[in-house]
């Protein structure tokens, strides 16, 4: 998803940290989108992006990929609130038992790789799906992963987020903005844009509004390059640290329409 694409809670999320180290309107990328303008990408190049599948909702065709994530913690995944919404998984997430994360896999049909349930979900309770805003949830896994698939998080402040920094997003959404879905792993190039670049192309008004405090805006200034439908949820990269999830945009891969991703330095609560 990506376009109208699609506390011990705190406690929870302090502990994801401290194991990843230190550190139309608009709408959100949907379940049905794959990364435009990139290129083919083995899963040994970036072991910390799974793909969320559930073949009861979706379908085999593409193993019941909808929308993507990233490993923070062996048994912790980070991934877009917007993907667990009863609009796209038709009921909660509880009601999906074959819900679950595609991880150490390039090809969606694939050999090798490991299919891990989902045992629980926490869906930020800032999330505004009226505006996108904190559009960020935690699912944890019924057994753990590598240590070696773990990506560490940008921390808040952290350089990687400054504009101009380039980034990488990585999915198996639209690869041409018109339902062209991968079945493997592919990742574009891009970089980050400044707060003024997004406010400008989201002013509010008819579509949603661009929030500096928790979003980041990232993209080509020629376009061509962007996250799409399907690949919600999936990572931004810069710096070899997580520094967004892919959220919401209008279009793919318009200069004038950056992709609008998750800033999860700020909405990522952590341990004081």
């Amino acid at each position: 998803m990506r376009r109208p694409l699609t506390r011990a809670l705190t406690g929870a999320l302090g502990f994801i940290a401290a194991a990843a180290g230190p550190l139309a309107p608009a709408a959100p990328a949907s379940a049905d989108s794959v990364v435009v303008g990139g290129q083919p990408t083995r899963i040994s190049e970036a072991p910390w992006v799974v793909a969320l599948s559930s073949r009861d909702r979706f379908g085999g065709t593409r193993a019941g990929q909808f929308c993507g994530g990233v490993i923070v913690a062996p048994t912790k995944v980070l991934t877009a609130a917007h993907c667990l919404g009863r609009d796209v998984l038709g009921g909660e997430p509880s009601q999906l038992p074959d819900l679950k994360v595609i991880a150490g896999r390039t090809s969606l049909r694939g050999q090798g790789g490991q299919e891990v349930r989902i045992s629980d979900t926490w869906i930020n309770p800032g999330y505004d799906r009226s505006t996108n805003s904190g559009d960020l949830a935690v699912l944890t896994l019924e057994k753990a992963l590598p240590a070696s698939y773990v990506i560490a998080v940008a921390a808040p402040g952290d350089p990687a987020v400054a504009p101009g920094t380039p980034a990488k997003v990585y999915g198996w959404g639209d690869t041409s903005g018109h339902g062209t879905y991968a079945m493997s792993l592919r990742s574009a190039r891009v970089q980050v844009l400044p707060d003024a670049a997004c406010e400008r192309a989201y002013p509010g008004g008819l579509g949603a509004v661009y929030r500096d405090d928790t979003m980041l805006c990232a993209g080509d200034p020629d376009g061509g390059k962007d996250a799409c439908q399907g690949d919600s949820g999936g990572p931004l990269v810069a710096q070899g640290r997580l520094i967004g999830l892919v959220s919401w945009g209008s279009g793919c891969g318009q200069a004038e329409n950056p992709g609008v991703y998750t800033r999860v330095s700020e909405v990522l609560p952590r341990r004081s």
